[in-house]
């Protein structure tokens, strides 16, 4: 898009003009701060239906958009109760923002209807020369609504402080998404019927379950961030995993799992098992991408440890980006026709449902440090300029963490030498490790803990790909200076993490010799 802007930028004056951008493959508040900073006055937004899966054909629906990072925007960073200060902020951005449908594109640039031959979808396609003359005028209205969570917990045994999160989303009366928040209802209602059956006969985890169903999640995850900013400090301390439930079921082509590079390997390890029990089970891959949803508070300004399972279109999967930014009407009729007998329901619930069990119930906590360490590797690798310096911190990182799963985590995984005070420590160390990988600034739209990307083509941590983006069209590379500075900084941050919790056990062991 960089690029895009710099040539119509050279080309004419932008100031006030109307901009058509299409949703795709980065974050929508990050290409509307780029306009703002250029000036235009306003933005057509549409999606391309070649980008969409040949079985959904929405090119005739508006849809709707959320121009919220998070929570009330009228208390950012603190939460919304009774007696706070309200900002006020009728408008998110200086923009005109409208969403309008693909026909009304092709109609706006005289393109012919997109269509098909020989499986090869036709893209809309703007007009080198011609002129067009759009006038646009948005009206908003400013009110406030109530958002209403719903909240529950079964309560752990042995480290009741210790919470494990799961996170749905339920109806907001004024939504605009129809029943899109059916499935997630439909799955969390399933578990904790299940879950009860066994409270019932005397059974508890050892650590506390907590359920969550948020509301105002269309709006900008209202529900989620205020009760995240409102809890901040307790849930810093004490939250363990975060477990979305979030629009599981958006397709029946491939389950597509979404994982915090720690907790990757537990979540391999429940699909290859439940894979196991099902006719077809085609080869799946976890990765840490950007996702849509309630888990973004727990993921950047709380660095918990998340899982998503979800079931996706292959072509979503194919061309990664942010289409999922677009919410369209979903019906009861559509859920359905995607899983007419509830069977891609029911194998989410049993993925999250082991997961949520085992993260809730192992003494040490299923959390894998050595990984952290090499996808912080990964994401180095390729033609990246300036990074020397990354690899060899990122070197000393794996060293600390090898060294940690070692000589830490092998013997506490071993009943016999499984000492209370060892053990707390250990995960104390554990639930924590995301947090050094929070940086304090991100482009907008892009996420703050840098082990996730921006989608699975890109293996490189998502604000040097921007900040390196951003220095084509300057002289100065300051932007690309600060965001490798955050990167080394945090990379350091985890190594010094890593050894301080090293140094403690050996003082440990010194002092019980």
């Amino acid at each position: 898009m960089a690029d895009d802007l710099k040539r119509v930028t050279k080309m004419k004056n932008v100031r006030n003009q109307i901009a058509l951008l299409k949703i795709g493959k980065l974050p929508l508040l990050y290409k509307l701060s780029l306009l703002e900073k250029a000036e235009f006055g306003g933005v057509l937004l549409y999606i391309d239906p070649c980008d969409l899966p040949k079985t959904v054909n929405l090119s005739h629906d508006t849809f709707m958009v959320s121009l919220n990072p998070g929570g009330d925007p009228s208390t950012p960073g603190y939460p919304s109760v009774d007696g706070s200060f309200r900002q006020s902020r009728p408008n998110l951005t200086s923009l005109l923002v409208q969403p309008i449908s693909a026909s009304l594109v092709a109609k706006l640039i005289s393109s012919p209807k997109t269509g098909t031959k020989n499986d090869v979808c036709s893209p809309l396609e703007l007009p080198n020369k011609e002129i067009r003359i759009v006038s646009m005028q948005v009206q908003t209205v400013a009110k406030f609504k109530a958002v209403t969570n719903v909240v529950g917990y079964v309560m752990g045994l042995e480290s009741p402080d210790r919470y494990v999160i799961v996170g749905s989303h339920h109806h907001t009366a004024f939504s605009y998404t129809g029943q899109e928040w059916a499935s997630s209802t439909a799955i969390i209602t399933a578990f904790i019927q299940a879950l009860m059956s066994r409270v019932k006969t005397g059974w508890r985890p050892k650590r506390t379950i907590v359920f969550c169903s948020w509301g105002g999640t269309a709006f900008g995850k209202i529900g989620s961030y205020e009760w995240g900013e409102d809890f901040r400090k307790v849930l810093q301390k004490n939250a363990v995993a975060y477990i979305s439930l979030h629009s599981p079921v958006r397709g029946n082509s491939s389950l597509h799992p979404v994982a915090s590079p720690a907790l990757q390997q537990l979540v391999t390890e429940k699909n290859n098992f439940n894979c196991i029990r099902r006719a077809q089970c085609p080869e799946t891959n976890v990765s840490s991408v950007h996702i849509q949803g309630d888990a973004d508070y727990f993921i950047n300004h709380l660095g918990v440890p998340t899982v998503q399972f979800a079931y996706e279109d292959i072509k979503a999967l194919e061309d990664p980006g942010f289409l999922s930014e677009a919410l369209f009407p979903t019906h009861a009729t559509q859920i359905e026709e995607k899983d007419p007998f509830f069977k891609l329901h029911e194998t989410i619930t049993k993925l999250s449902g082991e997961v949520i069990l085992q993260i809730a119930n192992e003494p040490v906590l299923p959390f894998n440090a050595l990984d952290i360490a090499l996808e912080v590797q990964n994401s180095l690798k390729g033609d990246q300029p300036n990074t020397h310096q990354l690899l060899a911190m990122a070197s000393h990182l794996r060293e600390s963490a090898e060294i940690f799963q070692s000589d830490e985590m092998r013997p506490a995984n071993d009943p016999k030498e499984r000492a209370p005070i060892r053990v707390r420590m250990l995960n104390d160390i554990l639930q924590d490790m995301e947090k050094s990988f929070l940086v304090q600034q991100a482009p907008p739209g892009f996420y703050r803990n840098i082990l996730y990307h921006l989608n699975e083509k890109t293996n490189q941590f998502a604000i040097l790909v921007e900040a390196w983006e951003h220095c084509k069209s300057l002289t100065s590379n300051e932007t690309l200076q600060e965001a490798l500075s955050e990167v080394l900084n945090s990379i350091n941050s985890a190594q010094v993490y890593f050894k301080a919790g090293l140094d403690v056990f050996k003082s440990v062991l010194v002092g019980k010799n």
